[in-house]
């Protein structure tokens, strides 16, 4: 019997991934692509529509029915109902936690997923950094956030067993919020505090806990500042690694990588419009692109010094390892085949 996925939200994330889904539902072996809205709102009735005609089916609270069918929405599901019927919840709401705490822990053998905010909420996993940590069989996966995914995918790349690394320091420097968000927008460069005296921002130690989830440990510290932009978030990124390594070698290391995307590009603004022109929902999946142009290698006694700059593909890379989870809840043991589905979504250029 085919598996039903719920995705609770229809947020910057809930809402391409309803979409990416329920277009890929027959491909996946699918049943059905449920998704829950909480609010009836008369400017997202388009939104609400057009991924029901896309083939998902809508949930709401009992309470809400009415309000949703007098926006001439269908209604498929009450929320209770869709919990008990789906076998994979992905929340992609700022609730996880909490919805966790309330709902979820009451249905045992089903798949819960949040997103990178839900610290705690379960393993911590990005598509292709840990993938192995599948293997356990988790009920409850946190996938963890945009820049976490950038950060991991340029240690991954430079080094995959994590032992050559002596030292690593990264500078997200992020977008104010998303183009489709008209709250938070802020009107000059705002630099965040070092919560942590080890890591500095949590962008470090959460990809200190993906790779201890892999039983790497690295020597990694993040700063984070917000600038008055919607494009995307930049990684400045300053490692140490044993050894002498190329500007060369260095490159095809990246390359090397299917999750990294290479490019010329210097300007967010130009790398965020090739996402929207040629993207898959218009947007870029990869982990990571690089600036290339923006790269150095400074050869030490016995070390290199690996400097550069990177964009963070936002919600994309995120996206996809989702649906790298939800997969792994419907199909296990094959789920990475299944994923190679969405290799074509991967740039190597930009």
């Amino acid at each position: 019997m085919k598996k039903n996925i719920l995705i609770v939200g229809t947020g910057t994330i809930g809402e391409p991934l309803i979409g990416l889904l329920a277009d890929f539902r027959k491909k996946l072996g699918v049943g059905e692509i449920i998704f829950h809205k909480r609010t009836p709102l008369v400017d997202e009735v388009a939104k609400v529509n057009s991924l029901i005609k896309r083939g998902a089916k809508l949930a709401v609270n009992q309470e809400d029915t009415l309000a949703f069918k007098e926006l001439r929405h269908k209604v498929s599901y009450n929320f209770q109902k869709a919990l008990e019927k789906a076998d994979v919840v992905i929340d992609c709401t700022p609730a996880g936690n909490e919805h966790k705490k309330k709902h979820y822990v009451k249905y045992p053998g089903k798949v819960f997923i949040a997103q990178g905010s839900e610290k705690g909420f379960g393993v911590p996993y990005a598509y292709g950094i840990n993938d192995e940590v599948l293997n356990n069989k988790p009920a409850f996966i946190q996938v963890v956030s945009c820049n976490t995914h950038n950060i991991a995918s340029i240690l991954n790349s430079i080094d995959p067993a994590a032992d050559s690394i002596e030292r690593g320091d990264f500078v997200c420097i992020r977008r104010a919020n998303d183009i489709s968000q008209e709250e938070n927008f802020i009107a000059s460069p705002k630099v965040g505090s070092h919560d942590s005296e080890k890591f500095g921002t949590h962008h470090a130690k959460d990809a200190y806990d993906l790779f201890r989830t892999k039983n790497k440990f690295v020597n990694i510290y993040s700063s984070a500042l917000k600038v008055n932009s919607q494009y995307m978030h930049i990684i400045r990124f300053n490692m140490v690694v044993y050894g002498h390594v190329s500007k060369e070698n260095l490159i095809s290391r990246f390359r090397e990588n299917k999750f990294v995307a290479l490019s010329h590009k210097t300007a967010a603004n130009k790398v965020f419009s090739f996402g929207r022109d040629h993207g898959y929902y218009g947007r870029i999946f990869n982990q990571t692109v690089i600036s290339e142009p923006t790269l150095t290698v400074d050869n030490l006694p016995g070390k290199t010094r690996v400097s550069g700059f990177c964009f963070t593909p936002q919600d994309g890379n995120s996206l996809l390892s989702s649906i790298a989870a939800a997969v792994y809840g419907i199909s296990e043991e094959d789920h990475l085949s299944k994923m190679k589905l969405f290799d074509d979504f991967l740039f190597s250029e930009i």
